[in-house]
Parts: structure tokens; C-alpha cells; sequence
């Protein structure tokens, strides 16, 4: 699979949630800061990318916090998104 279709896919992932705005936050982060990230952090946000909406969501709302250090760091960012 070569990049842009791991993008694609990706992108499907982050804008067809359960949620409304767990598409928003997630497209947005996709688009503005996910090809900023180093690697792993990048590794890592595709794992969050790939969690139920039910899980993901209180970790990006703060009631409850990652245990991956890396993935801590991926979720802080999304937290600063501000979708358009």
C-alpha cells in the first residue's frame, strides 16, 4: 500500500465516526497537524484513530488519561485542535 492510500484510508477512519465530533476533531488533526508528527507519535495516533469512539472520547475530554506516553503526547495535541 503506498502513502497516499494509507492516507486515505486513514482520513476514512478519522471522518466516519459515530460521533459528529469526533469526525471534526479528527479530520481536522488530519489534515493540520498529523503530517507534522515524528513517527511514532504519527504510530500512535493511528491506534487512537483506530479506537471506538466510546473509548477514545474520555481521553480526549480528560476524564481519562492514556498510559502510552506517546499516545499521551498525540492526545494533548488533539485536545488543542480548534475545528474550523
Amino acid at each position: 500500500m503506498d502513502e497516499r492510500e494509507r492516507i486515505n484510508r486513514l482520513r476514512w477512519r478519522c471522518t466516519r465516526r459515530a460521533m459528529l465530533e469526533m469526525d471534526l476533531l479528527l479530520g481536522e488533526f488530519l489534515e493540520r497537524i498529523f503530517p507534522t508528527l515524528a513517527p511514532a507519535q504519527a504510530e500512535a495516533f493511528i491506534v487512537l484513530a483506530d479506537m471506538e469512539d466510546l473509548e477514545l472520547w474520555p481521553l480526549i475530554n480528560g476524564s481519562r488519561e492514556c498510559a502510552d506516553p506517546v499516545q499521551a503526547e498525540v492526545v494533548a495535541l488533539l485536545r488543542d485542535v480548534r475545528v474550523k
